[in-house]
């Protein structure tokens, strides 16, 4: 029980640290948060190769969908790269300190990609319109309802998708060990 109060209290404060120092045009205080947090996680976690593949599959994933959503212009991220396309680190750090909820904090969704379509198609949005109308981190240049959308289809993907790679990088190992 404490290792999930740990889990879900350190990554609110990693999202809080990275949207607040993205309001505030600060590329240093999420990253840093993440780090601490991915340190403390790694070292206490009882699946700590489980959860460092699933941090670089999010990782991989953010640069990738947030990446899109950037050159796409459907979201605009405070502190952003020249390039649109480079999600910016404060972002990654986000999807850093996600990818170690998915089989803790989060792990009911691990069998159920229905509910994790669902979770992402309405959780990601409610995360990225909190973080630019709190915190001033993000914005929707096409409009709240394109961005949204956007955002909205690439979570509905993303969680789902993150699961079944655990799923398959799981089986692949098993498989590896006999």
């Amino acid at each position: 029980m404490r290792w999930m109060v740990f889990n879900v209290l350190g990554f609110q404060a990693v999202w809080w640290a990275c949207v607040l120092g993205a309001g505030e045009g600060s590329t240093w205080p999420g990253p840093l948060a993440a780090a601490v947090f991915v340190a403390l996680h790694l070292r206490f976690t009882p699946t700590p190769g489980r959860d460092l593949r699933l941090l670089t599959a999010a990782v991989l994933l953010g640069l990738l969908f947030d990446g899109l959503l950037g050159a796409s212009g459907a979201v605009a991220y405070a502190t952003a790269n020249e390039v649109r396309a480079l999600a910016p680190a404060w972002i990654l750090a986000l999807w850093a300190g996600f990818g170690l909820t998915l089989t803790h904090s989060m792990a009911f969704f691990a069998t159920r990609p229905v509910a994790a379509a669902l979770f992402g198609l309405v959780g990601g949005p409610l995360a990225y319109a909190s973080a630019g109308a709190v915190a001033g981190a993000a914005s929707f240049p096409q409009g709240v309802t394109i961005g949204l959308g956007a955002v909205a289809l690439a979570w509905a993907l993303a969680m789902p998708l993150l699961y079944a790679i655990d799923r398959r990088f799981g089986a692949v190992r098993q498989q590896a060990a006999a």
